[in-house]
This record gives C-alpha cells, sequence and structure tokens, in this order.
C-alpha cells in the first residue's frame, strides 16, 4: 500500500536546536508570580484574610453582643427597654436631643467661624487661624475637664464672676445637659468649619456677584445660592456631629448627665448586668449605623456644583474703623477662649493635689507632679501602657488599613463596597459598643481569640485600639492611593516585578507619606482613648486616660492635668510632624489634610 506520507522534511532542512530559557531563575518566577497576581482568583486570595479578620475583631463582636442582649430570656431586655420604668426611653431620647442641639449649635458656631476667615480680613484673622482647631485637638477625656474646671460650678469662670460681683452662688455655671452642649459645642465645630470652609474657598464668587447684579437681597443670595452650594458639606459636617455626640461620654459622665446611651452602657456594665448593658448597646449601633448609611447614600446621591470658571473667592477688607476695632476685640476673645482650656490644664498641672478648694484657681505650686509621674513606678506605668497599646494598635492599623485601601481602591472584585462599609463600621461604632461587643465575643475563647479568653489581658486594649481606628489609616492611606497614578506600579510588573515587589517598592513608597499622617493620628488617638478603655481595663493595662479619671476622683487634680499635659504635648508633636508631612508630594498633601 504504497502513498505518500503524511509530511516530509526536505533533506536540506534542519531541525533547529532546543536551547534554554536566558532569563535568570529568579526573573523568571517573578515573571510567574507576575502573571498569578493578574488572574481573576488574586484578588480573593489576597481579600480573603482581610474580610476575615474583619468579621472576627468588628461584625461578629456586634452579633454576639445582639445575642448577649437576647440570652435565654428572648427578647425580654428590648420589652424592658420599650415599656420599663422610663429610663431607657428616656436615655434615648436625651441622646438624640442632645445629638441634635449640639448640630445646632456646632452648624451656628463653625458656619460663622468659616465666613467669617474665609470670606472677611481683619485684625488678628491670622491668629486665630492659628489656634482655631486647638479644641478639637485635646483628648476626649482632657477636653471634657478643662471644660468642667473652666464652666461649671466649681470651675473658674463662675468662681470668678461671683467674687467679682460679690454674689452668693458662682454666675452663669453651666451644669446637666447644658454642660454637656458646652463641651460638644467647642470641641465639635470645627466639623462645621472645615467643611464650610473648604466648600467657600472653591466657590466661584462670580456667581454670588452676578445674584447681586441681577437685584437679589442677601437673604436671597444666602437661599438661593450660597446655601445651596453649602449643602453636601453642611449635611456631612451634621451627620458627623450627630455621631459623634451620640457616642459621647466623657462629657455627660463629668457633667453628671446619667440618661444618655452611653452611660446606661456603663452603670448597667458596672452593674453586672451584661445582657442589659448589651441591649443598650445594639441599639445604639443600630442608630449609628443608620447615620453612616445614610451619609454615604446623601454623598453619592447629588452634589452642588458650579459651571462657571470665575476666579476663586476673595477676602474683603473691613475699612470702618468702628468694625475694625470691633473685630480686634473679638479676635481677642476668641483667642483667649480658644486657649483657656490648654491654659487650665497647663495651670492645673503644676497645682499641689488637695490645695485648690473654694479659690478661683489653685493657691499653691509644684512640680512634684510631674516627678511622681516620671519616677514613681505605679504612677509611670500607665504611660507605658498607653504607649505599647498604642503601639501596637498602629502597626496592625497600618498592615491592615493599607491592604485594604489597595484592595479597595485598585483590585476588581466582587464586594468591594461591602469592605470599604465593614472598614468603616468601626469609626460609626460608639466606643462603649466597641468594648461591649468585645466582651460579648471574648469573655470566652473562639477561634479567632485562639481558644483564648482575652477579656482580662493585655491584648484586649490593643485590639480595642485597633477596631477604633483602623478607619483612620485605612482613609489616610485611600485618600493618598487616589492620587497614584497606578501605570507606575503596571510598568514595575511588565519589567518583571512580582506583584509583592512592585507593592513594595514602587506603590507602597509613594504611600508612605500619607500612611504615616494616618498612622499618627491613630497612636495619639489610642494614647488618648479612655471611653472603650474605661469598660476594659485591667488594674495591670490601665492607660493614660483611665488613670486620668482615677486621680480626678481622688482629687488629685493636679496629678491628673500633668497626666493631661503630656498627652497635649504629645499632640502637637503629631501634629507637628504631620505639618512636615503636608509638605511632600501633591498625593501625600491630600492624604494629611483629609486625616486633618
Amino acid at each position: 500500500m504504497g502513498g505518500a506520507p503524511m509530511s516530509t522534511i526536505p533533506a536540506t532542512a534542519t531541525v533547529p536546536p532546543v536551547t534554554e530559557d536566558p532569563t535568570p531563575p529568579r526573573a523568571r518566577r517573578s515573571r510567574r508570580l507576575a502573571g498569578g497576581a493578574n488572574s481573576r482568583w488574586f484578588p480573593y486570595v489576597l481579600v480573603f484574610p482581610l474580610a476575615l479578620i474583619l468579621f472576627g475583631y468588628v461584625v461578629q463582636p456586634m452579633f454576639a453582643t445582639f445575642a448577649e442582649s437576647v440570652g435565654a430570656d428572648g427578647l425580654s431586655n428590648y420589652s424592658v427597654f420599650l415599656s420599663g420604668d422610663g429610663v431607657a426611653r428616656s436615655s434615648l431620647v436625651t441622646s438624640l436631643v442632645i445629638s441634635a442641639a449640639s448640630v445646632v449649635l456646632c452648624g451656628i458656631v463653625g458656619v460663622a467661624m468659616a465666613f467669617l476667615l474665609k470670606r472677611f480680613s481683619f485684625p488678628g484673622r491670622r491668629l486665630i487661624e492659628a489656634i482655631i482647631l486647638v479644641p478639637a485637638a485635646l483628648p476626649p477625656l482632657i477636653g471634657a475637664i478643662s471644660f468642667q474646671l473652666l464652666y461649671s460650678e466649681t470651675g473658674i469662670l463662675p468662681r470668678g464672676l461671683q467674687h467679682l460681683f460679690g454674689t452668693e452662688n458662682p454666675v452663669l455655671p453651666f451644669t446637666g445637659i447644658a454642660g454637656v452642649l458646652v463641651v460638644h459645642t467647642f470641641t465639635m465645630y470645627p466639623f462645621f468649619y472645615l467643611a464650610a470652609s473648604a466648600a467657600l474657598v472653591g466657590m466661584d464668587p462670580s456667581v454670588e456677584e452676578a445674584a447681586y447684579n441681577l437685584g437679589a437681597g442677601r437673604v436671597r443670595v444666602w437661599r438661593t445660592v450660597l446655601l445651596p452650594m453649602l449643602t453636601p458639606a453642611l449635611v456631612s459636617a451634621s451627620l458627623l456631629v450627630f455621631m459623634t455626640s451620640l457616642a459621647s461620654y466623657t462629657a455627660p459622665l463629668l457633667f453628671g448627665v446619667d440618661q444618655t446611651m452611653t452611660m446606661q452602657i456603663y452603670i448597667n456594665r458596672t452593674n453586672g448586668d451584661l445582657p442589659m448593658a448589651s441591649t443598650y448597646a445594639s441599639l445604639l449601633g443600630v442608630v449609628s449605623v443608620l447615620f453612616l448609611l445614610g451619609m454615604r447614600w446623601y454623598e453619592g446621591r447629588r452634589s452642588y456644583r458650579s459651571q462657571s470658571k470665575g476666579v476663586a473667592s476673595h477676602r474683603r477688607e473691613i475699612t470702618n474703623p468702628f468694625g475694625r476695632w470691633l473685630a480686634l476685640l473679638a479676635s481677642v476673645l476668641a483667642t483667649l477662649v480658644l486657649l483657656a482650656p490648654v491654659g487650665t490644664i497647663a495651670l492645673v498641672a503644676f497645682s499641689q493635689d488637695g490645695s485648690w478648694t473654694t479659690e478661683v484657681i489653685p493657691s499653691a505650686y509644684t512640680m512634684q507632679n510631674f516627678v511622681t509621674i516620671f519616677s514613681d513606678p505605679t504612677a509611670y506605668r500607665p504611660i507605658v501602657n498607653s504607649l505599647q497599646m498604642s503601639l501596637i494598635a498602629t502597626v496592625a492599623c497600618v498592615v491592615f488599613g493599607v491592604l485594604v485601601a489597595y484592595a479597595v481602591r485598585r483590585l476588581d472584585f466582587r464586594g468591594r463596597g461591602l469592605l470599604d462599609v465593614a472598614v468603616m463600621l468601626a469609626w460609626a461604632l460608639p466606643g462603649t459598643v466597641v468594648a461591649i461587643n468585645l466582651i460579648s465575643a471574648f469573655s470566652t475563647g473562639n477561634a479567632f481569640s485562639f481558644g483564648q479568653v482575652l477579656i482580662g489581658t493585655f491584648w484586649i486594649m490593643p485590639l480595642a485600639y485597633f477596631v477604633r481606628f483602623l478607619p483612620l489609616v485605612f482613609r489616610s492611606s485611600s485618600a493618598t492611593l487616589a492620587q497614584l497614578d497606578p501605570s507606575l506600579e503596571e510598568a514595575a510588573r511588565n519589567l518583571g516585578a512580582s506583584w509583592w515587589r512592585a507593592f513594595g517598592t514602587v506603590t507602597l513608597r509613594l504611600m508612605l507619606p500619607g500612611v504615616l499622617a494616618g498612622a499618627l493620628l491613630a497612636f495619639v488617638h489610642g494614647v488618648g482613648e479612655f471611653v472603650a478603655s474605661v469598660l476594659i481595663y485591667t488594674s495591670e493595662t490601665a492607660p493614660i486616660s483611665v488613670e486620668i479619671n482615677n486621680r480626678m476622683y481622688s482629687f488629685e487634680v493636679g496629678t491628673a492635668a500633668a497626666y493631661g499635659m503630656l498627652q497635649i504635648v504629645l499632640i502637637f508633636v503629631v501634629m507637628v510632624l504631620s505639618g512636615r508631612l503636608e509638605s511632600g508630594p501633591k498625593a501625600s498633601r491630600e492624604a494629611a489634610r483629609w486625616t486633618a
């Protein structure tokens, strides 16, 4: 059976020899890894452990708290909450009323200050701009204590006015809800100030001038031009102030307002009624999460943008002599009010413990308070605790926050928005709720605690700080990453670098200033944290803030203020470092500006 072969090779043809790939083995391995990073499964391989950590330490503790609130009695705790002796309902109403009033007062102060400082030029303006954010920089407990020392019935100002006018009782003291609102107003108005300032600076003045040229009055211009342009900023600031006020614990504690949700959580927890504390925490957590989702919904719903391309806004010079003198007087008064809290803490820090009784200001001063906290091992221990726990939590926040920010910004996978919400969920939860969640989840061993009971140990404190301040590093890293061109990393990958090498040598280095800004904020917030710490600390793990509170209740006001001065000094050091970071690339400046 003859026939032509299916294929023939000419006699003159030669088969090319088999040669080895000249690429070095390390480069070939990098190329394979780079190809693996391009796989559609790579995002899920990276995201799975991140999602597992979020579930284990943020979401699962929330479920544990709800389970604790239900317990063996079903929904009886919720029935008691709704139809009990009225304390629960009154606490919810009081918290909501305080939060709403805080929004109104902070809005008036913040928007007015933004309008004056960004639209007018007058003597003392630069000084006010330099110090206007000082009250917000105070740690929550120290801020509340400083206002208590200034404005309460035993405070410096009411006693001073009493001596000045010779009255029988202190003049114009702030107590109860009024005292809480004073603290909230002077510590939270920066939310409105920063939001309104950014909107006013970016607003085209030609739009406003066109409205005036068409015959509109000032009221109508405010209603139809300025207010719509400010609406997104005002709504975002309102939701932030409302959520922060709802989570407030230190101000109600120091001004004796027991019927708030956060105070009832603390009272029930200290009385040993964890199921009822969990009920309060669950309801407060639901309200806070609803406001977070509402804020995110509104931000994506609509925006007001000017189609004009005019010049940036400019300040108007106050030319009236009486107006200039009035502005100067107001500037001096504003400076005194803004610096008074820090000045009060500094003054009291040098006073002798027990020497300040009925006098307007302390009568005896000493350096012994600072000597004690640095020389006495018992007094020095809270400083070491705070630094150690904050550092551990910050390192964890940096590692986890950077990876989550990269996943949300650069990777395409199902559930990306859910991962973003899960990270910010901890920011919406009040510190008291975070503490109750961790107590409910880790009072017994489970897979996420490696079978160990964490309550009563050192590690529960850094874990609480990690949960609370992870959003700071995440948002800072995310803001920086949004400004970076992804083609830089892609070029490194195309040249054979593995994903890890491209990420570490290109992306992470460019993100570093923004990441450090968020890390510094997380660290300083951890050093000043009080709300969650007071529910989960032990005598061996007490941080600075808890020690301050304990010293205040022991009438060692001078030593407590000395601890507070250490926190304030640390904050100003962080502010200087953050300012240096802002001098870096544009992306770093944007990230540092967001975190500020």
